[in-house]
């Protein structure tokens, strides 16, 4: 009888959400038909315990040796920017900061490549709710609008360049960080806003540019991360009514957490999609 070869991934990335798939493909990669090519970390001291030695990867210029069919990226958009087009001229890449994408040079390097191989970039929707929808809204030329509003308590945010000039610490008051074009805040926050980067994917006929993110601090909020989305369709050219749909995301999250808890489970959700699915861009 004919044995279907295992699914073969590559994890980049040790952190709490590397961790995570490391536990799960250990689990239950035997009844989806997967197994666990490599784990890299930059400190490789993270891996000592929850990864196998003979899995861990100490130089990742060695990927393309342990044969991975998928690569998931979840470590730092730098890593997407520099070993993107070498992870997709061998496999299928799952690309977990998105945020990486805001570069445009970046994007369009990564979709050449996807093009060129025949292998998928793919995007997780993370904390992204409805994103399917959106992005078949984006495909009928329907989407006119998408603003996207994250809110964590103050220590959850890991922030650079001028958001990172903001005192958190003594935050007493609910607080708007940013409101502008995800493209800029991108780089700001390149660990907190992968939603909207996914957003703004999905949202192709907006991307970047035009799709508003909102980043709010909450001293109130240590239990939750809080997304809100706002769709904006067109206008009805008999009545003038304008179609609209609000949705309201609460993620249990731990203090400080960068990751919500539900988010974890959808990545996951995310990985079990990726089987291949052409040289293209894929929010799954």
């Amino acid at each position: 009888m004919f044995e279907e070869r295992k699914w073969r991934i590559g994890i980049v990335g040790c952190g709490q959400v590397g961790n995570y798939l490391v536990k799960q493909i250990q689990q239950e990669g035997e009844k989806c038909n997967m197994e666990i090519a490599f784990v890299w970390n930059r400190t490789m001291q993270k891996m000592k315990e929850s990864v196998e030695p003979h899995l861990q990867l100490h130089n990742l210029d060695q990927f393309e040796e342990r044969a991975a069919d998928l690569i998931v990226e979840v470590a730092h958009p730098n890593i997407t920017k520099r070993y993107g087009e070498r992870f997709l001229s061998a496999a299928n890449l799952l690309i977990g900061s998105p945020t990486a994408l805001a570069d445009e040079d970046t994007e369009r390097r990564l979709r050449e490549r996807a093009k060129m191989s025949g292998y998928t970039l793919y995007i997780p929707s993370g904390a992204l709710w409805g994103g399917e929808d959106i992005m078949k809204m984006a495909d009928r030329g329907a989407l006119t609008g998408l603003k996207i509003t994250m809110t964590k308590h103050p220590k959850s945010f890991k922030l650079e360049g001028k958001l990172s000039e903001k005192d958190l610490s003594t935050m007493q008051d609910r607080t708007v960080l940013y409101e502008g074009p995800i493209r800029q805040l991108c780089p700001m926050a390149p660990n907190n806003v992968n939603t909207m980067a996914a957003a703004s994917l999905a949202a192709h006929t907006l991307g970047f540019d035009k799709v508003i993110g909102v980043l709010v601090a909450d001293p109130s909020l240590p239990d939750w991360h809080l997304v809100d989305i706002e769709v904006t369709g067109r206008k009805n050219e008999t009545t003038g009514e304008v179609f609209t749909v609000k949705t309201s995301r609460r993620n249990p999250a731990s203090a400080g957490a960068v990751t919500g808890a539900a988010t974890f489970e959808s990545f996951w959700s995310s990985i079990l999609v990726c089987k291949g699915h052409g040289g293209r861009l894929f929010v799954c």
